[in-house]
């Protein structure tokens, strides 16, 4: 159990750091705790593949953000329903070379009062490496309950058996270090994995459902009780996505799908009100969306302190 409270208390971490790295919210009956597991860096031509360089670098102005390289936040969630407490994503795991401000959920889990051991469920969005990383480090796997449930969908596993990259536009080293990582997630929990195909209620309130797109087997999680609504759609969008959510990102091993799902989603969370939470929106990346015209608008919460 994990109480819902952002409000810093001395001695409260074990480490130390200069800015939050915890969220707490709550939807309905659920707790809910979104934590930072760092930030990734990563080339800025990999936020839009299929425009004019001169666009994308004209965004990159008037976002204020660099031209060349960006941090991409990692963002993962904890939900308490009933007796049940669900991860959804595990960050990226400090076993990569070159990604020293990455794989921090851990020990911001351990602060924040939340026992690995503790942890009934695990989501897992997609099986990308900042996504099931966190749970290759070996004393992450050491702490896990060995009852541990792991929800993935069925068309996840089954793309990673033989994964395509082929609409993908990654660094050159990223889709070698993709398949190795899918594959030893696979053989250190598949007596774990408890494989859905469309939709399936992991607890109380907590639905995880098949949207396919980013990877064919990606997912989102839906949080609903007390008439309130968080939606965490993992890599369903990025921050340039609500003024051009037909650009494509590098990532997606199905571009057009991903397109498709994305706006299905902005239209939906606009029409439903519901908060919205992804895992590489700036942190806490807990808002709403909102449509003007053509375009998305993201409209981030007011901190609650």
């Amino acid at each position: 159990m994990f109480a819902v409270d952002n409000t810093a208390r001395q001695g409260s971490q074990q480490f130390n750091e200069l800015v939050p790295s915890r969220y707490a919210l709550q939807v309905g009956e659920i707790d809910v705790l979104i934590v930072s597991d760092g930030v990734l860096p990563l080339p800025t031509a990999t936020m839009a593949t299929n425009v004019d360089p001169a666009d994308l670098s004209a965004w990159l102005d008037r976002m204020y953000m660099p031209q060349d390289a960006f941090d991409w936040p990692l963002n993962v969630m904890v939900a308490r329903s009933g007796e049940q407490i669900i991860l959804v994503d595990a960050g990226l795991g400090g076993q990569y070379a070159g990604f020293p401000r990455a794989g921090q959920f851990p020990q911001r889990l351990k602060a924040a009062g939340i026992d690995l051991a503790a942890v009934t469920d695990i989501i897992i969005t997609h099986m990308h490496m900042d996504h099931v990383g966190g749970l290759l480090v070996d004393d992450v796997k050491q702490r896990l309950n060995p009852d541990v449930r792991i929800h993935v969908a069925a068309a996840e596993v089954e793309f990673w058996g033989t994964p395509d990259f082929s609409q993908t536009s990654m660094p050159t080293p990223v889709p070698n270090v993709l398949r190795a990582t899918a594959t030893r997630f696979l053989e250190a929990y598949r007596d774990r994995l408890r494989i859905f195909h469309d939709r399936y209620e992991v607890a109380p309130g907590v639905v995880v459902r098949l949207t396919g797109g980013h990877t064919p087997g990606h997912s989102v999680v839906d949080l609903a009780s007390g008439g309130e609504r968080l939606t965490f759609a993992g890599d369903a969008m990025f921050l340039v996505a609500f003024d051009h959510p037909d650009w494509h990102n590098g990532f997606e091993h199905d571009p057009e799908e991903s397109a498709r799902v994305r706006i299905g989603l902005f239209r939906e969370l606009a029409r439903t009100g519901g908060l919205l939470v992804a895992s590489h929106l700036p942190f806490p990346s807990v808002g709403r969306v909102a449509i003007e015209g053509e375009a998305f608008r993201w409209v981030p919460v007011i901190w609650d302190f």
